[in-house]
């Protein structure tokens, strides 16, 4: 067993302790604060079923973003010596972006050991990626605080960064928001707008529609679970429409 003190286990109930148990196996760590991993897994819908925890993951969400950005950062640094900023930066966001994260956290199996109220997700496929990312970044903040820098590197470098550096997809440039500013400059173009046309749905379960302008001249439209994944999707559409 990984709790250390018995008031620590008192707080967390037997549902979630199997699911920390499972977790702490397969990371091999042992988890010296057990209700921090459990905020970590813990979506807001999820706060009913347990008024313990008090708390959804977004904090540690937060906090492991940036950890997760500076250890990316130095990894990245200290391979490519010979690369620029602009390169360097490419290949940070490539790596920390909602999709890798998502792999990321698939390949951990990271799901079955989330705690979610069903009722409110009913697993749909986007709800769950927006859940899995925002976790993996969580439990590198639960890792951070309660390990260390150098427990939540091994665990960054294992799941996150290796399997990115190994099948290239870093390199991939994936920021088509970017691409178009790009190419409207070069085309001497206005810069692109991006109009909301709808945001649709419940707070968990939202769809935003976005429509990109240049120069009075509507293009692509994107649709996206937040406005930002719905703006790159519309820039990606706008893309192919300009370049044809």
């Amino acid at each position: 067993m990984f709790f250390s003190k018995k008031s620590e286990s008192e707080k967390v109930s037997d549902f979630e302790r199997e699911k920390l148990n499972k977790l702490s196996e397969k990371l091999k760590l042992h988890f010296n604060n057990p209700l921090l991993y459990a905020k970590g897994l813990t979506h807001r819908s999820y706060l009913e079923k347990n008024t313990v925890l008090n708390k959804s993951n977004e904090r540690l969400e937060f906090l492991g973003d940036a950890v997760l950005g500076v250890i990316v950062a130095e990894i990245l640094f200290a391979k490519f010596p010979d690369e620029d900023e602009g390169f360097l930066t490419k290949a940070r966001s490539h790596i920390v972006d909602k999709k890798a994260l998502i792999e990321s956290a698939t390949r951990l199996g990271l799901k079955k050991y989330l705690l979610y109220d069903h009722r409110f997700i009913k697993d749909t496929e986007e709800g769950i990626k927006t859940i899995l990312s925002d976790c993996m970044e969580a439990l590198i903040g639960a890792i951070y605080i309660d390990q260390g820098i150098q427990e939540a590197e091994k665990f960054v470098i294992k799941w996150v960064v290796k399997p990115n550096l190994e099948s290239g997809n870093y390199q991939v440039d994936k920021n088509y928001k970017g691409q178009l500013l790009e190419l409207t400059h070069l085309k001497k173009l206005p810069p692109p707008e991006y109009l909301l046309v709808s945001s649709d749905g419940p707070d968990h379960n939202k769809e935003f529609i976005i429509v990109v302008q240049i120069d009075e001249t509507k293009y692509g439209i994107g649709r996206g679970r937040n406005k930002k994944g719905a703006e790159q999707e519309a820039a990606k559409r706008t893309l192919l429409s300009l370049n044809q």
